[in-house]
């Protein structure tokens, strides 16, 4: 059996039907999946969450707040709650463990900082040791940090974030010092005007990276050089088809297993993007579009063996199971829909 930790966004504020963070059941010889747990957590929006590196644990952020919760994951897959800390930065949107399992990473959106929290023995959650705060255009505003996610060797961390008039569109790359738990800059890139950076893919050689700009609706490539951790912008491609001429917000960008297909979603469009990566250059190529068969595609991932690709449509409360051939570069839509309340994130077990 594998299992599927499903955060669910929780309040009026965000026109949010999901009543927990909820934990699938998945037969893997059917494909099917089975609700045993939703737990109901002391605070609400559990959002985006991730494993420690030996999955033992899980931790999720609580969105809109300013909590981050840790839990125990049972022989059966359910969880059991450990503890919940106030980081004191508003929003945070994405959390991911070091390599050396010592320490938590979180992005927090409104609070334009990123917090480096030690781990505990027994996994819960200990003391923040460093607070980087990405400051905005004017003292005391800040730049709004949408996600914290790792090169392939886990040395560099890449901190998108989002201007949204007061502060910069940008991604940082910092050295981690796993001693101390701090972070050094290593480099940054400045996004054109209103773009919003929001996510960014690092392609399994560790030399390639892929950026989704939420406002620009558009993907940048960039060549990474993963001993001085530097970025070089080399190429944009539209996320939206050419004969649409509407409103769009892109959401996330992800790479398949081997790096051959690169897929970004788009909100308001819903659908998601296809594009070939060239593996001698990196370069882009659009392959074609897929409806998300749903409303508001925030969140995609893969299962743990890529055979499976899901969407979350977080306005219409399901989770779409498709399957990419990335020999012929085209998705294929499996029947299964699975129903999740206000779905906002996935992670397989």
């Amino acid at each position: 059996m594998s299992y599927a930790y499903v955060g669910c966004r929780t309040t009026k504020e965000r026109n949010a039907r999901g009543k927990g963070l909820k934990v699938f059941e998945i037969n893997d010889k059917t494909g099917d999946w089975n609700l045993i747990q939703c737990l109901k957590t002391e605070e609400e929006n559990p959002s985006y969450q991730t494993l420690d590196n030996e999955g033992k644990f899980l931790y999720s952020v609580h969105g809109d707040k300013t909590k981050v919760s840790s839990y125990r994951i049972l022989e059966d897959g359910t969880l059991s709650p450990l503890n919940m800390i106030d980081i004191g930065g508003k929003n945070p949107v994405f959390i991911t463990a070091d390599k050396t399992n010592h320490y938590l990473i979180v992005a927090a959106l409104q609070g334009g900082a990123v917090y480096v929290i030690r781990r505990n023995g027994d996994g819960s959650l200990g003391d923040i040791v460093s607070e980087t705060h990405l400051p905005g255009r004017k003292e005391g505003s800040v730049s709004f940090a949408h996600q914290c996610i790792w090169d392939q060797t886990k040395t560099f961390l890449f901190v998108v974030t989002q201007g949204r008039i007061q502060g910069y569109g940008q991604v940082l790359v910092y050295r981690f010092d796993a001693e101390n738990g701090t972070l050094t800059e290593t480099d940054c890139f400045r996004s054109r005007e209103y773009d919003e950076p929001r996510h960014i893919a690092i392609h399994p050689n560790n030399r390639y990276a892929y950026l989704i700009n939420e406002k620009g609706n558009k993907m940048t490539y960039f060549g990474f050089d993963d001993v001085n951790g530097k970025l070089l912008p080399r190429q944009n491609l539209p996320t939206l088809p050419e004969t649409y001429t509407g409103e769009g917000q892109a959401s996330a960008s992800l790479l398949d297993k081997n790096g051959e297909i690169l897929i970004g979603s788009n909100r308001i469009h819903e659908s998601i993007v296809l594009y070939r990566i060239d593996q001698e250059t990196g370069y882009m190529k659009e392959l074609g579009y897929y409806p998300a068969m749903g409303l508001t595609p925030r969140f995609i991932t893969f299962n743990p063996d890529y055979s499976r690709f899901y969407m979350a449509n977080e306005d219409s409360d399901t989770i779409i199971e498709m399957k990419l051939d990335s020999e012929q570069g085209r998705m294929e839509y499996t029947g299964r829909v699975i129903a999740a309340e206000s779905p906002v994130c996935i992670t397989f077990r």
